[in-house]
């Protein structure tokens, strides 16, 4: 769905564009990278964050390196090659926020 998010879990190699980070989805997450979600990319020291995304007439990427910090990965399980990410969050670890002391205000 169009604002679906995966983290792949595994540090990722940062020279991977396109074609390299579609070679991730299809063969670790079996999943097809042309669905409109959008796949979390983290580097090995967690200062940068890689998102590709299929969009009507091709894929994206979005990259960002953090000068300072690093990015905070939201708590799974360890063995776990990937997790959901909701829309917000993925706002958040792309912000710097704290995901753990997050207040979320309930919604009806």
């Amino acid at each position: 769905s169009a604002n679906s998010c995966l983290l792949y879990r595994k540090a990722t190699d940062f020279r991977k564009g396109f074609d390299g980070l579609c070679g991730l989805i299809r063969n670790e997450l079996n999943r097809e990278p042309a669905t409109g979600e959008v796949f979390i990319f983290i580097n090995r020291l967690r200062n940068r964050i890689k998102l590709l995304q299929w969009q009507p007439g091709g894929f994206v990427i979005f990259y960002k390196r953090l000068e300072r910090g690093t990015i905070e990965l939201p708590t799974g399980q360890a063995d776990e090659l990937s997790c959901g990410v909701s829309w917000p969050d993925l706002v958040l670890m792309i912000e710097g926020i704290s995901l753990e002391k997050i207040v979320r205000r309930p919604r009806y």
